[in-house]
Formats: structure tokens, sequence, C-alpha cells
């Protein structure tokens, strides 16, 4: 009895099943794993639109920067042609049969004074109390210029802010026969140039935001 007794113990060993592995919730076996798969793929995702938008912000803002470097270069090419059309109007102040009007668009005109003339042509210190020496240049208000420049779609807008006076002026040829000094005693006058301190202001006529300012030093 005592050796089937311990059989029979075996044998409803051996048939007895193993135990189960926990359930998770839901009541399914192994849930746990596919949980960490899904939050895994949902940081890849993540991660990967986040390079994706990155990338996508960096060529879009190459592209911008881009388009305001090449706007920003033809408003100072339009600013430097106002500059070329100031120093030849500087260079043509001492040559009466050549009119300010061939180079000026508009020049300012103060209370009905002529700023310009005195600008050209003496210090800053003789200048009529009306002209402005301010370096700020307002297209708006006529009075903050001198000058103003029309090239293509751009306008450019100058000023002399200040003048130091010399006594250069426009070449007259040689005075004397030879190239050099026919007395022993004569004395030459040593050239001092006139120095202009000028202001510009170029910008799309279309577009004010794109401009470019100038600031010059200009010895005659």
């Amino acid at each position: 009895m005592a050796r089937q007794r311990v059989k029979s113990k075996e044998q409803r060993a051996k048939e007895t099943p193993p135990p189960h592995p926990p359930l998770s919730k839901g009541g399914r076996r192994g849930g746990n794993e596919k949980g960490i798969a899904l939050v895994m793929v949902l940081i890849l995702s993540v991660i990967a639109l986040a390079i994706m938008a990155g990338l996508i912000y960096m060529i879009t803002t190459g592209t911008q920067i881009s388009g305001m470097q090449k706007r920003y270069k033809t408003a100072l090419e339009a600013g430097l042609g106002g500059a070329d059309i100031t120093y030849q109007l500087i260079s043509a102040r001492g040559n009466p049969n050549i009119p300010l009007t061939n180079f000026l668009i508009t020049a300012s005109n103060v209370g009905g004074v002529d700023c310009l003339t005195p600008k050209l042509n003496s210090p800053t210190s003789s200048w009529p109390a009306a002209c402005s020496n301010s370096l700020t240049i307002d297209p708006n208000t006529q009075a903050t210029y001198d000058m103003r420049f029309d090239l293509g779609s751009y306008r450019a807008y100058a000023k002399i802010a200040d003048t130091v006076e010399g006594n250069s002026g426009p070449d007259s040829g040689l005075i004397k026969g030879g190239v050099v000094a026919a007395n022993t005693g004569e004395v030459n006058v040593m050239s001092m140039p006139y120095l202009y301190t000028i202001e510009l202001d170029a910008e799309n006529s279309t577009n004010p935001a794109e401009r470019a300012k100038l600031s010059v030093l200009y010895q005659y």
C-alpha cells in the first residue's frame, strides 16, 4: 500500500502541469514586453521628427539669410552709386559751366534758405542756422538730406554733415610755361584740401526695409 501511495504521488506530480506565469493587466501574458516595445517606437519616432524639424528649420533660415544678404548688397551698391554722384557734385562746385541740376533730383531748402551752396563752399561754423548738420537722414523729411538720386528701383539720399575748409579747387592746368618754377624765390602754396563728411541712405523705393547706410569722409 505504501508503494502504491508513493507511486501514485509520483504519478500525480508528473501529471501536474507547471505553474503559469503571472497574468498582466487585461489578462494577457507577455503584455509588459509589448508595452516596452511600443514606448521605444514612440521615443524613436519623436527623435526622428525632431531631427527632421531641425533640418527643415536650418534650410529655411539659410535661405532667408541668403536673401537678406542679397538685398543688402543691392542696396549697398545703390548707396555707392549715390556716393559717386555726390563726388561729381562736389567736384563741380567750382565750375559755373556745370549746373548742379545735372546731378540733383532735389536739394535741401529749409524755410527758403539754400543749404547746399554754403555746405559745399564754407566750413560748418559758417552755415546758416537753418541748415542741419545732423548725421540722421529721414527720407520722409526733406530738411534732413541735401540730395536725392533715383537709381533704378532704389533711391539714395545724401547730405553733407560737416565741411572743413581748405584751399583746393578745380584743376586750372599749367600756369607756368614749364614744369619747374621760373623764379628761385617763388614759394609754392601747400595744398590743403576740403574735407567733407557725407552721410548716405539708400533704400528700395517699394520696400524701405531694403536699405544700406554709409558714412564717407571725402577729400577734395
